[in-house]
């Protein structure tokens, strides 16, 4: 009976440590990301900051505030896939204006969802097979672009995580942008600010297979960097049809690798850029991990931001907040 009695309690307590166990991770994978917040104190004047602006001046001479995975508020395993704790819609309030689209097709009714790896994108974290949809996204920032006509916004694809061809891809695409065409800027040319002023500007992280040519957007195509043994080279020149793009996406450094890759990244760029190049220049990371926090990278780095006397191209941030769109905007004044 002492026997018996003995491995009864052996269970409980196995049970009792297994239960405990999935409560840690529920925890960790669950609820630590819903706490994952940043500061949405408004800073007054950044729905409308570019404004102030000379309208002659070209997109890529103007210094870009950055979301990475704009739509991952609301994410599947947010604990590894979360990258921003704001909507689109207040992202662009806060002052963003490079928005990091990442869409795969939804194979149930033929529209694009928003991702991020293999994880679909939400609009609440409590809905497990809810997914966030181009078309309410899209509906948030043209109803942001006509309360700020003023302003402009770099909408950067990527086909994530599908297998469709990238011609039926860009097809879907552009049907979506013809329903609403006055609202977007397709060129094959880096434009002024005056000419985007009011529009979603498309650009391209995939080859035109489909033929569109200037319908298809501009270009904006690099190869994966992920992490390298050798992290002196920092910036990557890729040639992007008429202009070069200067890359720095290190996504896979731990914090001082990455800090230093982007700062001297950035400064190679200055030097090397003439006046048409685009300088890119990502600070988020999920560290060396093969699936890390990008949180924790994040806090340790953005704050380093307002440390720089000076900051050039398009800044693209986890965790993006409307102080840290001010400090990043704020290197056009």
């Amino acid at each position: 009976m002492k026997k018996k009695n003995s491995f009864g309690r052996f269970l409980l307590g196995l049970l009792g440590f297994l239960l405990a166990v999935v409560l840690v991770i529920a925890a960790a994978f669950f609820f630590l990301p819903l706490t994952e917040t940043v500061d949405t104190t408004p800073v007054e004047g950044s729905a409308d900051w570019m404004k102030e602006l000379d309208g002659e001046l070209p997109l890529n001479q103007i210094v870009l505030p950055g979301s990475h995975d704009s739509a991952t508020q609301y994410v599947q395993l947010a604990f590894f896939s979360k990258c921003q704790a704001l909507s689109v819609a207040e992202q662009l309030e806060a002052g963003c204006r490079y928005l990091d689209i990442r869409l795969g097709v939804d194979g149930h009714n033929d529209t694009f969802k928003l991702m991020h790896g293999f994880t679909n994108c939400r609009t609440s974290p409590f809905n497990p097979v809810d997914k966030l949809y181009l078309d309410d996204l899209l509906d948030d920032c043209y109803a942001f672009l006509k309360k700020h006509p003023t302003e402009t916004v770099v909408f950067a694809v990527k086909q994530e995580h599908g297998k469709d061809s990238v011609a039926v891809f860009e097809s879907m695409l552009n049907s979506y942008i013809r329903e609403d065409a006055d609202m977007w800027l397709l060129t094959d040319s880096i434009p002024t600010l005056d000419e985007a002023r009011g529009k979603l500007v498309l650009m391209r992280r995939y080859e035109d297979e489909g033929g569109l040519e200037a319908r298809s957007g501009i270009p904006l195509i690099w190869a994966d960097q992920k992490g390298a043994k050798d992290t002196r080279p920092n910036v990557v020149a890729e040639k992007n049809d008429f202009y070069t793009l200067y890359v720095q996406d290190r996504f896979e450094y731990d914090t001082e690798a990455k800090w230093e890759a982007f700062t001297k990244g950035m400064a190679m760029a200055e030097k090397r850029a003439k006046d048409g190049d685009v300088i890119l220049s990502f600070l988020s990371t999920k560290g060396s991990l093969t699936y890390g926090h990008p949180r924790q990278f994040a806090n340790v780095l953005n704050p380093r931001l307002a440390e720089l006397d000076s900051l050039s191209g398009w800044v693209v941030v986890d965790f993006l907040s409307p102080k840290l769109a001010e400090t990043i905007y704020s290197h056009n004044f």
